[in-house]
């Protein structure tokens, strides 16, 4: 009889689990939060590390989060040249009628694309994601391909979007880790993070009436250091966010999806980044000269190459931690010739014993191949 009422007690504790989940974070065993929600991530930035973590890689509805895809690719053409901030672009009727968040566009009116990337940015407008898809590739259909096709590129494993808006749909989810990475790829451009700290602007239509835009993201107000993030909330995705932030030499991003109300997720989010903040420390190892006495000999006497780094590297530890690193340089004797930034060899950062990352080593000069009269004049000064 005893061991009946155990088991029931454990089914009972069971399917209370599974009804009403309390997610934890526990990468370092450091975090706790008293809040409701299904995933979290905090990683830091340069690095890509994640610093504390709960189902960070299951797939989820993420509502308007899905939008920072719309934005980087739009980023992404507008660097490459395809387009330009200046562009006209004319609003369908499909786009104007979009619902949820907009800043309520006119059909058939020409609004420029600048307009239209900050209102995605600063209000979540779905009418104006609609109508940015459609200008670059002629269709939603077509630009949610781009997305998926970018996604894989990313190694966004556990992504798949179904629409540009985050509009409900069963096909589309993504994981708190994924949109980390392209959060992190969208903080790139100066001309969203010019965008992302406006608070509170007024969008002008063509026609002469405004639209007020407040900014979704209370963070970029309210949270020291705030370098910009995506909210998002739909009953089957509830209230998501990825925000980032940056204090002295150390630049986070925080996602959380799934979270109980609006109010939670800033202080889930925010709880994330004072986590990373106070328990971490980041330590630039190697900047891109740090081995500009080191060089390549270059076939013939006397000829040699300067050397830097294709890229910087930072150390993320913990605060009272003292890491024990190493680096192993893997470069040729000698070459024939050489060109100016080519790869001619890499430098492993090896961090108590594991190997962290590797970078490229680079040339800064052009030599090309010794001659004979090189070699005369190398055994004249020799």
């Amino acid at each position: 009889m005893k061991k009946k009422v155990c088991l029931a007690l454990l089914i009972a504790l069971a399917v209370c689990c599974l009804v009403f989940p309390q997610a934890k974070i526990n990468a370092y065993a450091a975090f706790d939060s008293d809040v409701n929600y299904k995933s979290a991530v905090l990683i830091e930035r340069s690095s890509g590390k994640i610093l504390a973590d709960t189902n960070a890689h299951e797939s989820l509805p993420i509502a308007s989060v899905t939008k920072l895809m719309t934005i980087l690719i739009t980023l992404e053409k507008i660097d490459a040249g395809e387009f330009a901030l200046d562009d006209t672009v004319t609003v369908s009727a499909n786009a104007s009628g979009m619902g949820g968040s907009q800043v309520f566009l006119d059909a058939n009116a020409g609004y420029k694309l600048s307009e239209l990337l900050k209102s995605v940015i600063i209000a979540s407008a779905n009418d104006s994601s609609v109508a940015i898809a459609e200008h670059i590739s002629g269709s939603e259909q077509n630009f949610v391909a781009l997305m998926n096709e970018r996604a894989s590129e990313l190694g966004l494993n556990n992504t798949h979007y179904a629409n540009c808006t985050g509009l409900p749909t069963p096909d589309g989810f993504s994981s708190a880790y994924d949109q980390a990475i392209v959060l992190n790829k969208v903080l790139n451009y100066p001309v969203y993070h010019e965008y992302s700290h406006i608070w509170l602007e007024d969008f002008v239509h063509p026609s002469g009436r405004t639209t007020q835009m407040t900014n979704t993201n209370r963070l970029s107000r309210f949270y020291e250091g705030c370098t910009g993030g995506k909210t998002g909330s739909t009953n089957q995705a509830k209230y998501c966010l990825a925000v980032g932030a940056k204090r002295a030499d150390m630049e986070l991003i925080s996602v959380v999806l799934g979270v109980e109300n609006s109010k939670a997720r800033f202080k889930l989010a925010s709880d994330l980044l004072n986590y990373g903040f106070d328990n971490f420390k980041s330590k630039t190892l190697l900047s891109q000269n740090d081995i500009s006495n080191k060089t390549i000999k270059i076939k013939g006497l006397n000829r040699q190459a300067k050397l830097k780094l294709e890229r910087e590297f930072k150390l993320i530890s913990k605060v009272d931690e003292t890491p024990n690193y190493s680096l192993n340089f893997n470069l040729p004797n000698m070459l024939n010739s050489v060109k100016e930034n080519q790869i001619v060899g890499n430098v492993e950062v090896v961090v108590d014993g594991v190997v962290v990352d590797t970078i490229n080593i680079l040339s800064c000069d052009s030599l090309s191949e010794a001659t004979l009269w090189d070699y005369i004049k190398d055994i004249a000064q020799s």
